[in-house]
């Protein structure tokens, strides 16, 4: 019998430490934003951490516009391509 090829993300150890990283990253560069000088066109911008949730809220905002005005406008009947 021949076995199986594993990948890398096979294993829930690898997955758990590439995990580790990321979060690792994230906060280093959340905290990074505080120390970082800013050069501000609005007041809100110089706010910490202010693109980190404007990001955050405006993919929230698209997920939902795309779940609840996109799809009944796009949805179709369950046989459409049957008829």
């Amino acid at each position: 019998m021949e076995k199986e090829k594993e990948y890398l993300f096979d294993k829930p150890k690898n997955v758990k430490r590439l995990l580790g990283i990321f979060y690792s990253i994230l906060v280093l560069l959340l905290a990074g934003d505080f120390f970082i000088h800013k050069h501000a066109d609005f007041g809100w911008e110089g706010w910490p951490e202010f693109f980190a949730v404007y990001g955050f809220v405006a993919c929230v905002a698209l997920v939902l516009a795309a779940k609840y005005i996109l799809r009944p406008i796009m949805k179709r009947r369950e046989d459409y391509y049957n008829d």
